[in-house]
Formats: structure tokens, C-alpha cells, sequence
């Protein structure tokens, strides 16, 4: 049996991103693709096409990833990961990369063609006492906030969690106020022991 037939039958002849059943490919997860079915996908064009030139990607395509980024098969967890951190300044798949869990060889694998860098180069998130923030971390906020466009005020001593990080804007952060999610300025809040 061939790649191509492998990935037909692993995939049940659909694009193991989007779903997609129209003018599948194979396609080699760089860097170092052996050409095997264990180190490529099965694509549609589209997803193709959007995957090798990103200024053609079409932010809400990639909705799709929400399904296929719980696949079991490491080669399409590696293009989910890959494309939810180039769209991790949309916001909603920021939210999905922090629910993503790969474990170490397939995460090494994702970042090894250099997707996710530049993301956090130069940028470093500190709340209102200087501490360093990452994703995921719990802070409080500080003082009372008036949340624009709605009617929420977000509490002084409200705990925020699992918090994502603005990309390009060390001074803002995302997370959820009663059940609402907002972004909030890193001056107003405090980490969390």
C-alpha cells in the first residue's frame, strides 16, 4: 500500500484538517518528512494552499482545526498546533492552543520549522508588580473595571484564569469575567501564588 492509499484509508478519504472530500493531497509535514504516511497528511487544496502562503489564509477556514486538533494521529496534531499559532493573535485560537496538549516529541516536531518564535520574541506580559505572566496563569484583578460595550464591571479581587497572552501587546491579556471574555490591561492585575 502507498502514502497516498494510506492516508486515504486513515483519513477515510476526507482532508484530515478541514474535512473536506474535494481534491485531497498528500502532503510531507516539513522538516523532515520521510514521505510516510506517519509524517503527512491528507489535505484538501485549499487547506494546502493556505498552509504554504500565508498571506492567502482565511482566518475562519481554520475554525475547523476545533475537531481535527483532537486527532490521535501525531502528523495532524503537529498542522493543528502549526496553524492555531499563526492565527493565535485572532484570539479564538489562542483559547484552542491552550487546551491542545502534545506531548514532548510531537511538540518538538510542530516548533521545528520555527512556527510559534517570533509570537514571543521580544515580548514579555508583567502584571502591575513586574512578575513575569505566561498563558495559563491565574491573576486578580486590582481595581474595579468597566468592561466597554457592555454593562460588566469586573471586581476588584476578581481571580481570572487560565489567562492568554495578546501577541504583540505586552500590556494587554485576555481572559474570562463572568463567563464574558475580555481583554484586560496587565497594570490592573496582580499573578496569582
Amino acid at each position: 500500500m502507498n502514502t497516498e492509499q494510506a492516508l486515504q484509508e486513515r483519513s477515510e478519504s476526507k482532508c484530515e484538517l478541514c474535512g473536506s472530500t474535494d481534491a485531497l493531497g498528500h502532503y510531507d509535514v516539513p522538516p523532515d518528512s520521510d514521505g510516510s504516511a506517519d509524517q503527512s497528511v491528507l489535505v484538501c487544496n485549499a487547506c494546502r494552499e493556505q498552509i504554504e502562503d500565508p498571506t492567502k489564509v482565511e482566518v475562519n477556514h481554520w475554525r475547523c482545526l476545533n475537531e481535527s486538533m483532537w486527532s490521535q494521529v501525531p502528523a495532524v496534531q503537529v498542522m493543528a498546533w502549526r496553524m492555531l499559532t499563526r492565527l493565535a493573535a485572532e484570539g479564538w485560537p489562542q483559547e484552542l492552543l491552550d487546551m491542545l496538549y502534545l506531548d514532548d516529541e510531537t511538540l518538538a516536531w510542530a516548533k521545528a520549522n520555527g512556527d510559534g518564535e517570533n509570537t514571543e520574541e521580544g515580548v514579555v506580559h508583567r502584571d502591575s508588580n513586574g512578575a513575569k505572566l505566561a498563558a495559563g496563569d491565574t491573576v486578580t484583578i486590582i481595581k474595579d473595571l468597566d468592561v466597554k460595550g457592555t454593562s460588566l464591571t469586573a471586581k476588584r479581587g476578581t481571580a481570572v484564569r487560565r489567562i492568554s497572552l495578546v501577541p504583540h501587546k505586552p500590556e494587554q491579556i485576555e481572559g474570562r469575567v463572568e463567563g464574558q471574555q475580555i481583554v484586560i490591561l496587565t497594570k490592573f492585575v496582580k499573578k496569582a501564588n
